[in-house]
C-alpha cells in the first residue's frame, strides 16, 4: 500500500516534529515540513501539487479558490485554530476537499498585548541596547497608572486586556460599532464615541475580527485624532489599521510610537519601514506563538491525521 504525502507548511521555528509524537502518522503516511514561506501562488502550486494531505498554521499561507483549484491531488487540510478565515471552505466542500481544525488557547494574544504596551512604555528595547553597548539610564519611561487605555473592540480579549488595566489603575474607555454602555460597563469600561477613543487614549489598543467591513477601520482621520504623546497597539490584524496612514503618522512623530505583531503583507518585506523607524516596536505575529499553543495545535493534527488516514487507505 502507498503511502498519503503530507505537507506541514510553514514551521517557521522548525519545531512541528518537536512538540508532538508523529511516529504513528508515518504508518500511513511520508510527511514533509516546509519551514520557509512562498508567497507566489505558483510557487505554492509547485511546492504542494504532489500533497494529499496539507497542514496550515493559521492565516500564513491563504487557501484561495484558485489555488485550490490546482491542487487536484488534495483531499485534507488540517488547520490550527478553530476558525482560518483564509481557507476558501466552500471552494474547499465544491471540490471535495475535507477542511479540519484544531484547539486553541487565547492567552497568548493577552500577555503579548501588555508585553508590548509596556515594553514601548518603559523603552525597554531601548534601554537595552544602550545597556548592552555599555551606557546607563538615558530614557524617561511613561507612566501606565492614572492613564488612558482605549480599546477598540471590546469582546472577549478586549475585556481581558481592561481587567488587567484595572490592575495598573488606568482609565479604560472602549468603541465598537456594536459596542452599547451597557456592554461597555460589562466589560470593564465605559464608553465612548469613536473620535473621543482617539483623541483621549494615552494607550490605543486594537482586538477586533478582521472583516470587510473592519478592514480599515483605523484610518488616517483617526490617527489625526490622537495625541502626539500616545501609542498604538496592534495585536489583532494588520490590515484593520490603514498601513499607509499609520507609516505617514510615524515618520512625522505624529504619534508617539507604534507597537505591533501584525502586518498587512507577512513575512514583513526585508525594507519595509516597520523595520527601520524608531518609533516602531515590531514582533513577527508571535501572539500565539506560545508552547502551551503550539502543543495542543500540533498534538490536534496528529490526532485530526489519526481519524483520518485509516479510514481513507490508499491503494
Amino acid at each position: 500500500m502507498s503511502k498519503y504525502k503530507i505537507a506541514i507548511l510553514d514551521d517557521y521555528q522548525d519545531v512541528a516534529k518537536s512538540l508532538a509524537d508523529w511516529t504513528p502518522v508515518a504508518e500511513y503516511a511520508e510527511i514533509e515540513i516546509f519551514t520557509n514561506h512562498l508567497h507566489e501562488e505558483d510557487e505554492i502550486v509547485e511546492r504542494l501539487k504532489h500533497f494529499e494531505i496539507i497542514c496550515v498554521m493559521r492565516e500564513r499561507t491563504p487557501l484561495a479558490p484558485g489555488l485550490l483549484l490546482r491542487l487536484p491531488n488534495l483531499k485534507l487540510v488540517v488547520s490550527t485554530g478553530a476558525k482560518n478565515r483564509s481557507i476558501a471552505i466552500e471552494a474547499a466542500e465544491k471540490l471535495g476537499i475535507e477542511v479540519q481544525n484544531t484547539g486553541y488557547l487565547g492567552h497568548g494574544a493577552l500577555e503579548l498585548t501588555w508585553a508590548l504596551l509596556m515594553a514601548i512604555a518603559k523603552h525597554i528595547p531601548q534601554e537595552n541596547a544602550n545597556l548592552r553597548a555599555g551606557g546607563w539610564q538615558h530614557m524617561v519611561g511613561r507612566d501606565l497608572k492614572g492613564k488612558t487605555l482605549g480599546i477598540l473592540g471590546l469582546g472577549n480579549l478586549g475585556a481581558q486586556v481592561a481587567a488587567v488595566a484595572k490592575a495598573f489603575d488606568m482609565d479604560v474607555i472602549a468603541w465598537s460599532e456594536n459596542l452599547t454602555r451597557e456592554k461597555a460597563i460589562a466589560g470593564g469600561a465605559r464608553y465612548v464615541d469613536k473620535k473621543t477613543l482617539f483623541q483621549e487614549s494615552d494607550y490605543l489598543t486594537v482586538h477586533m475580527v478582521l472583516s470587510d467591513r473592519s478592514k480599515g477601520i483605523v484610518g488616517a482621520e483617526d490617527l489625526a485624532f490622537m495625541k502626539p504623546t500616545a501609542y498604538l497597539i496592534n495585536t489583532s490584524r494588520g490590515p484593520l489599521v490603514d498601513e499607509n496612514a499609520l507609516i505617514k503618522s510615524l515618520e512625522e512623530n505624529k504619534i508617539a510610537g507604534a507597537a505591533l505583531d501584525v502586518f498587512d503583507k507577512e513575512p514583513l518585506d526585508a525594507g519595509h519601514p516597520f523595520r527601520k523607524l524608531k518609533n516602531v516596536l515590531a514582533t513577527p505575529h508571535i501572539g500565539f506563538v506560545t508552547q502551551d499553543t503550539y502543543k495542543l495545535f500540533f498534538n490536534d493534527i496528529v490526532k485530526a491525521l489519526l481519524d483520518w488516514l485509516p479510514e481513507h487507505p490508499k491503494s
